[in-house]
């Protein structure tokens, strides 16, 4: 399994061989999922660990970790697009301005989409508590357009852009109502 879903295990079958799947390392070589598979009689078995592998032959499931993926399934895994990569932009207080530091992942963010064909970006906005909840909603979708409206016009299709506004619901740091927090005041922007 790569990094946020994209790859769960492969299920491999051919006209001689019986169907198997085997669950797939993360990008760091530790489990990130579970595959559950079910048998002809509703038996479950659960492959929750890098490199187990199950064989389905008669509608039993054998179940046993390989020592490493054939060449042949690792080209298969080369063939993937890469996984899924998250950034975070932080913004001036009350503003749509992004802070200083920030304008370096900008560049992350147009180098990354730059080496995707048919790249999808998604960009959220965020805020902190201070503030009514309406005006936070506005602001957030504000910065996210704001950040959108820039990969745009660095030359990235619109089509391949989205923007939403979370305001302060999905706080980084919780805080108490009205609090300025400069971590909450950010856009986060996931590349796939």
């Amino acid at each position: 399994m790569r990094q946020g879903g994209i790859v769960v295990g492969l299920l491999l079958t051919s006209a001689c061989a019986a169907p198997q799947t085997l669950l797939l390392p993360g990008e760091d070589g530790h489990g990130v999922g579970a595959l559950a598979v079910l048998e002809a009689g509703g038996q479950e078995q659960v492959l929750d660990a890098p490199l187990r592998s199950a064989r389905m032959t008669a509608g039993r499931t054998s179940l046993r970790t390989v020592k490493a993926i054939k060449p042949a399934y690792r080209q298969l895994m080369n063939g993937l697009p890469p996984p899924s990569r998250s950034y975070t932009l932080y913004f001036v207080d009350g503003a749509t301005n992004l802070v200083p530091e920030s304008r370096t992942v900008l560049d992350q963010i147009r180098a990354d989409v730059a080496v995707r064909p048919g790249a999808e970006v998604q960009v959220t906005g965020h805020t902190d508590t201070v503030g009514s909840e309406e005006a936070n909603d506005r602001l957030s979708l504000k910065r996210a357009k704001q950040v959108m409206s820039v990969l745009a016009a660095e030359g990235f299709s619109p089509d391949a852009l989205s923007a939403v506004g979370r305001g302060e619901r999905e706080p980084a740091v919780e805080t108490g109502d009205n609090v300025a927090n400069a971590q909450n005041r950010r856009v986060e922007v996931i590349v796939r």
